[in-house]
C-alpha cells in the first residue's frame, strides 16, 4: 500500500502534467463573458424610439408610401403609362428603403455597424425622398385620367412629400449635433493627449523608470 506522502507525491505529479498539457494545448478555454459575444440573440425593440417624434414619422413614412404603391397598384389600364411607372417606382423604393432604416433603428442594430454614419444616411434618404415624391406626385397630376385611384395616389404621394419634408427637418438637427458632439470629442481627446504629453516631458524621474 501507498502511504500518505506517495499520494501527495502523485497528485502533485498528476496536477503538474495536467497544467503542463493544458499550457501546451493549442484549446485554450476561453474568458470572453456570454454577454458581450455579439450576435442576434440580444434584439429589442426600442418603444422609446418609436413613441418618439422621429419614430412615429418613419411609421408614417412607411404607411403612406405603401398606401400610395397599393393606390398606383390598383390602376389596370394606362395611356401613357411614364408617370404611373415612375410613381410606382418612387412610392416602391422610399417603402423598402424607409422601411428597412425603422427597423433598424427600432431594434438598435445600427449601433451594431458603427463604421456607418446613419444619422447622414437617414438625411440623404429623407431627403431623396422627398424630391421624387414632388417630382412623382406632380408628373402623375399632370398625366391621370381623374379616375378614383389615381386621385388616391396623388393625394397619399403629397402627403408623403410633407412628413419626409419634416423629418428633413428633424434629420439636419440631428446631424449637427452628432457631428457637434463628434468634433468636441475629438478635440477633448487631443486636448487630453496633448496634456499628458506635456506632464511626461516635465517629470524626468517618469522617463527613467521608462528607460
Amino acid at each position: 500500500m501507498r502511504n500518505g506522502d506517495d499520494l501527495e507525491g502523485f497528485d502533485g505529479e498528476a496536477s503538474s502534467a495536467s497544467m503542463i498539457s493544458a499550457a501546451s494545448s493549442p484549446y485554450q478555454p476561453t474568458t470572453e463573458p456570454v454577454s458581450q459575444r455579439r450576435g442576434l440573440g440580444g434584439l429589442r425593440c426600442d418603444l422609446d424610439y418609436l413613441r418618439g417624434t422621429l419614430g412615429r414619422l418613419k411609421l408614417a413614412e412607411v404607411l403612406l408610401a405603401l398606401t400610395a404603391f397599393i393606390c398606383i397598384e390598383t390602376i389596370m389600364e394606362c395611356s401613357p403609362c411614364e408617370g404611373l411607372y415612375f410613381f410606382e417606382f418612387v412610392s416602391c423604393s422610399a417603402l423598402v428603403v424607409t422601411g428597412a432604416l425603422l427597423l433598424l433603428f427600432s431594434l438598435n442594430l445600427h449601433t451594431r455597424i458603427p463604421q456607418i454614419n446613419w444619422n447622414l444616411t437617414d438625411l440623404v434618404n429623407t431627403g431623396l425622398s422627398t424630391f421624387f415624391f414632388f417630382i412623382a406626385s406632380v408628373v402623375l397630376a399632370a398625366l391621370n385620367h381623374k379616375t378614383g385611384a389615381e386621385i388616391a395616389a396623388v393625394v397619399f404621394g403629397f402627403l408623403a412629400m410633407a412628413v419626409y419634408a419634416v423629418n428633413i427637418f428633424l434629420a439636419v438637427k440631428k446631424w449637427r449635433m452628432s457631428s457637434r458632439q463628434q468634433s468636441s470629442r475629438q478635440s477633448s481627446d487631443y486636448i487630453r493627449a496633448r496634456t499628458e504629453s506635456r506632464e511626461v516631458v516635465h517629470r524626468p524621474e517618469i522617463q527613467r523608470l521608462d528607460a
